[in-house]
């Protein structure tokens, strides 16, 4: 094969790029554009020319310049030292690069997102002469005091360990071990390896996900739940509350490993998660939050090409912890702000725009990204998931634009966000006539098994009644409370209770993060107060008696109570139940002596 010679370009147009002499190029490899070196990738080839995504800010390129391929595919370096830092949507670190560079991202930068001079402390899980496969951890390095990186053999690698590194510290850039396979050719395993973004790394099955993904959030694990393995959507408008509702997502989710991505976000809104997360305590760990968390950061200031390629870069370190057996939770902020790139991109390379000028393939994407989430068995045989949770921003909230339509083609999980709850101050603002989740079903077992039996039937009732008073409601804004039954005002208070009691949460108290056990038995006490107060009212008790109860106060504001204060929760049950038996032996008795 002849040597490869450098292209030419021969036009641009913002992010993309025209080139000739690329006949021994590949399609989507990897390429230095220009006399700066700017990282592109090539997207369509037509002989000797092809077109060129640039990742970065093409000011300034002119006609004529070199364009040099690097004989890969888009790729990220995988490896320790990703934990607890941020990156942007091809790989460079953000943070090493601001103390380097300052404040500005220079062009043209080649600084992969791990630190190849850095020393890590390695110790060996074989020896020489044992037999491993595809998958198998053969060493443990210790990335922070949260997460044990574990070096796998590569796919496709199998045989006698020929050597391995003694217990001790070597550099990112040491061979961990040699692997000789049944043909006599020994590989060497390191600590680092490439994978390109739009690969999905292989696994040996999928599994049903039928654990749920503890979020700390009542309306969340309680209502519309998603299991680890799960994919969700989060749709709202402007100031719904999209991103605060991942960020409490991302701190308070019970995977081991958090990757959180800002995808075309305000750069305020990425500053606040930087300056957050490290004073955040993991609430099963107590350690810095940090510790478990990988930010990728496109903002809307940065390149548009490049947050096209942040989703991918995304999955593909969460793939790279799954593989080693953790459960990755990863939050993309926001999907549209991807889509939108997307358009952009599109329509520079010249496609037939589908529906609001986006491209016929957004919903191949889509699908795309969002099979790349699941529960697995491993190469290595572990058992490990990645739950996706994507926000969308549709304009004016209007959840029939394509963008939303196809993503819920494509989810299980639907938490809505609704605009009048968000300005009410109710967070999360999700709505709970709107949204839903297929996983409920999935995950009854493991409720039944570790929390409480009767989960799925107090689930059921909650929605009822908050159905219910979704009616009740209609009327009393149409002719006023008074005309209501008390029955029908029942309701109205229960769903009031509800509302107040266990869908809404205060995220700058302890009750930011709810444990299941104490959101189910909330829900279960403000249901029994339902049905025994059901039983007074069917007897002829005025709804008025029962109103006028203290307890009910209390019952309000039960969601203040700590989550360790059981006496304090069957205190409060019981005096409810004490205190309506006495008004329903009240109400007996005073009429027995009106009959009189």
């Amino acid at each position: 094969m002849s040597e490869k010679t450098n292209g030419v370009i021969t036009m641009v147009n913002g992010p993309v790029v025209r080139a000739s002499g690329l006949s021994h190029f590949a399609m989507r490899e990897l390429v230095r554009v220009g006399d700066l070196g700017l990282t592109g990738e090539i997207l369509q080839m037509d002989g000797d020319d092809g077109v060129i995504q640039v990742y970065e800010d093409t000011t300034g390129i002119k006609l004529g310049e070199p364009v040099v391929g690097l004989n890969r595919p888009l790729s990220v370096c995988l490896g320790p030292g990703l934990m607890g830092h941020i990156i942007d949507g091809i790989g460079r670190p953000l943070d090493r690069l601001m103390e380097e560079e300052g404040g500005f991202l220079s062009r043209g930068t080649k600084l992969d997102p791990i630190d190849m001079d850095h020393v890590w402390e390695v110790t060996p899980l074989c020896k020489a002469g044992d037999v491993v496969s595809e998958g198998a951890a053969i060493a443990t390095i210790k990335e922070t005091e949260l997460i044990e990186n574990r070096v796998i053999v590569p796919r496709g690698v199998s045989g006698e360990i020929d050597s391995i590194v003694a217990e001790g510290y070597y550099k990112t850039t040491d061979v961990v071990a040699r692997v000789k396979g049944v043909d006599g050719r020994v590989t060497p395993v390191m600590m680092f390896h490439y994978w390109p973004v739009r690969s999905p790394r292989p696994y040996r099955e999928r599994l049903l996900p039928n654990e749920p993904l503890i979020t700390g959030q009542r309306v969340i694990d309680g209502l519309f739940p998603i299991s680890k393995g799960g994919v969700a959507a989060i749709p709202g408008g402007f100031g719904t509350g999209k991103t605060v509702t991942q960020h409490q997502l991302a701190k308070w989710s019970d995977a081991k490993v958090v990757v959180y991505i800002g995808c075309g976000e305000r750069g305020n809104e990425m500053t606040q998660v930087l300056e957050e997360f490290p004073s955040l305590e993991d609430p099963y760990s107590k350690k810095p939050l940090m510790e478990r968390t990988i930010l990728i950061a496109n903002t809307s200031n940065m390149p548009v090409a490049a947050r096209e390629a942040s989703i991918y870069t995304g999955i593909t370190i969460a793939e790279y912890y799954r593989d080693m057996g953790y459960d990755v939770a990863m939050m993309a902020d926001s999907t549209s702000r991807w889509a939108e790139a997307l358009r952009e991109l599109s329509g520079r390379l010249g496609d037939i725009p589908a529906e609001e000028g986006f491209p016929a393939y957004l919903a191949t994407r889509l699908a795309e990204f969002y099979e790349r989430a699941g529960k697995v068995r491993t190469l290595g045989d572990k058992t490990a998931s990645i739950s996706v949770i994507g926000a969308v921003s549709p304009p004016g909230g209007d959840f029939t634009e394509p963008m939303t339509r196809h993503t819920k083609r494509f989810i299980r999980c639907f938490w809505a966000l609704d605009a009048s709850l968000a300005h009410a101050r109710h967070f999360p603002a999700i709505s709970w006539m709107d949204s839903y989740s297929e996983y409920a079903s999935e995950v009854e077992d493991w409720y039944h098994e570790n929390v409480d039996s009767a989960w799925a039937a107090l689930r059921n009732e909650t929605r009822s009644i908050l159905a219910e008073d979704d009616t009740v409601q209609q009327t009393i804004r149409l002719m006023g409370e008074d005309v209501l039954p008390d029955s029908q005002r029942l309701i109205a208070l229960t769903a009031s209770l509800l509302k107040d009691a266990y869908l809404q949460q205060n995220s700058f108290s302890d009750d930011s993060f709810c444990p299941p056990e104490k959101g189910v038995t909330i829900m279960k006490m403000i249901l029994d107060f339902h049905n025994q107060a059901k039983k007074l009212v069917a007897e002829g008790c005025p709804l008025s008696l029962i109103r006028k109860m203290n307890e009910l106060i209390e019952l309000a504001h039960v969601r203040e109570m700590s989550a360790d204060n059981k006496s304090g929760f069957e205190s409060l049950s019981k005096r409810i139940s004490e205190r309506l038996a006495k008004i329903g032996s009240e109400r007996l008795a005073s009429a027995d002596g009106e009959v009189a």
